[in-house]
């Protein structure tokens, strides 16, 4: 079931909704039985009894294992408490492994996989990450035994169930018993409906509409026609707008879902394109992944304490599996890797300039963070490793630089003809000449809009700051545009919700229930 669906938005959200304050006033387990309920119809309703059972069994068998390496750590028996952990997470990489990276292994070593029909269980990746950390933690002491019922929902509660953000127990657990969320107050009906909309508008509106433009550009490489300069680099920014209006979309329309219990989830995306590095991009996109690799990975490695040369190598191998976390492809490999790289440079960067007294201007290194995010974007996005450098090949003009002939009529015809254009591959036949874009122009209008919204709005976390909509780790400055629970707010949501609802045509999962 999609947030951005009819069937989700005036049925099954208010109903729900309904069903857990009637069940509150009976009582708070019979709220969460409800809320449990609800999770598991969520996400069997498009999903095969298979992925479901999938679901099932997870929850099942790292509810035994959490609870008998709680009782070993108790119980002081090291030993056994490293069995049973080293057990759990096994089990659970062998169940991950099974249905995202059969087919990748078979296909990498050139054998057909017998296991070509099986599909990927929606959320796989998510769940079974937030149940690796609870049992980690378990084995640390770090978490306490906790009641069936509390379990279930901390793994399926829905508004994170299928794209995050990655839970962690002791964010959950303590909301899930607080007596506060059984009574049904209308400031977090208001505030949670409010970033529903803004994330459904985001999703309809602006998302949705520029991915044809991505996909004109990677499907004409694909297809094997040389793309121009211009050409290239619209179709790559069209997917860095697409993937960051839909996983805004996704973070915000989770947050306000949650909100609407009375229950906060952690914040997973703080407007990533405003960094002005790569690290601090990691730590404004997916927070929550992020965590997770620096917590459960990056320092368990060795992290920083083992000088530099392994520091970068941890930082390397990090997101590598990042990116495998992502898709079994080998662009999702690369992709991983390069933000490795990136994080290299940017860690060196840091060292040498504060030695020497280097640094450039925030606006300089926000641009220059974002072109090198837009670079790895491709691989991401792209069908292979060869699609995405013919993707690269032209945004790097190699394919010619192709202008409008108006500038040749000015500057001459001998210039066109000359060898500097030679040299530089200069080439007079229109920027937009394969006839992928009807309209370039508009279009680029339309990216610079959508890049002015990324750098110079504020996100929606600084719109609620004063409501502490969710659990904030990032903050930004404050802002002067900020929500209020007032008639002129009230009259923006509604045109922004009425504009969406008609904006839903088909179904347009998000980007992020892939992986």
């Amino acid at each position: 079931m999609l947030f951005n669906s009819h069937i989700f938005i005036f049925a099954f959200l208010p109903l729900t909704l309904l069903l857990f304050y009637a069940a509150a006033r009976r009582s708070a387990y019979l709220a969460l039985s409800v809320l449990v309920l609800a999770s598991l119809i969520f996400y069997a309703w498009d999903s095969p009894l298979e992925h479901f059972v999938v679901l099932v069994a997870s929850i099942s068998m790292n509810f035994v294992f959490g609870r008998a390496i709680i009782q070993a750590y108790e119980s002081q028996r090291p030993a056994r408490r490293r069995v049973l952990l080293a057990a759990g997470i096994a089990a659970n990489l062998c169940v991950l492994g099974f249905y995202k990276y059969t087919g990748f292994l078979f296909n990498t070593i050139g054998i057909p996989s017998p296991f070509a029909d099986i599909y990927l269980p929606l959320g796989i990746s998510f769940f079974t990450f937030t149940q690796i950390a609870y049992l980690v933690d378990a084995s640390c002491g770090r978490a306490k035994e906790y009641s069936p019922i509390h379990y279930v929902l901390f793994v399926t509660y829905f508004p994170h169930l299928i794209a995050g953000p990655i839970l962690h127990h002791r964010e959950m657990m303590p909301q899930f018993a607080n007596r506060r969320i059984f009574t049904f107050r209308a400031e977090n009906l208001s505030i949670g409906l409010s970033i529903f909309v803004i994330g459904l508008a985001k999703k309809l509106l602006l998302a949705d509409p520029v991915a044809p433009l991505a996909d004109a550009a990677f499907n004409a490489t694909a297809n094997g026609i040389a793309l121009t300069i211009a050409e290239a680099w619209l179709g790559a920014l069209a997917y860095a707008m697409q993937i960051y209006f839909d996983f805004s979309a996704y973070s915000d329309m989770a947050i306000g879902i949650s909100r609407i219990f009375g229950i906060r989830l952690p914040v997973n995306f703080a407007s990533p394109y405003k960094a002005a590095s790569i690290v601090e991009f990691w730590r404004r996109w997916h927070m929550t992944l992020s965590r997770f690799l620096r917590d459960y990975l990056y320092i368990p490695l060795g992290g920083n304490r083992h000088g530099l040369t392994r520091r970068y190598l941890n930082l390397i191998i990090t997101m590598l599996l990042g990116g495998l976390w992502h898709g079994a492809a080998w662009t999702f490999v690369i992709w991983g890797g390069l933000h490795g790289i990136y994080l290299c440079i940017n860690h060196a960067w840091s060292h040498f300039g504060a030695k020497f007294g280097y640094a450039l201007p925030r606006a300089l290194s926000v641009c220059i963070t974002f072109i090198a995010v837009v670079i790895a974007w491709v691989f991401f996005r792209a069908e292979s490793a060869m699609h995405a450098n013919a993707m690269l090949h032209a945004m790097l003009g190699l394919n010619g630089i192709s202008l409008p002939t108006t500038v040749l009529r000015i500057l001459g015809e001998h210039v066109g003809d000359g060898p500097v254009a030679q040299l530089l591959g200069l080439q007079f036949d229109g920027m937009f000449h394969n006839g992928i874009y009807e309209y370039p122009g508009e279009l680029l209008t339309g990216i610079g809009v959508l890049l002015a919204i990324v750098w110079f709005l504020p996100n929606t976390a600084q719109l609620f700051a004063r409501y502490r909509p969710a659990l904030m780790p990032w903050r930004d400055a404050a802002t002067k545009l900020v929500w209020r629970p007032t008639l002129a707010w009230s009259v923006y949501g509604a045109v922004l919700f009425v504009a969406a609802i008609f904006a839903i045509s088909q179904d347009s999962p998000f980007l992020y229930f892939r992986f």
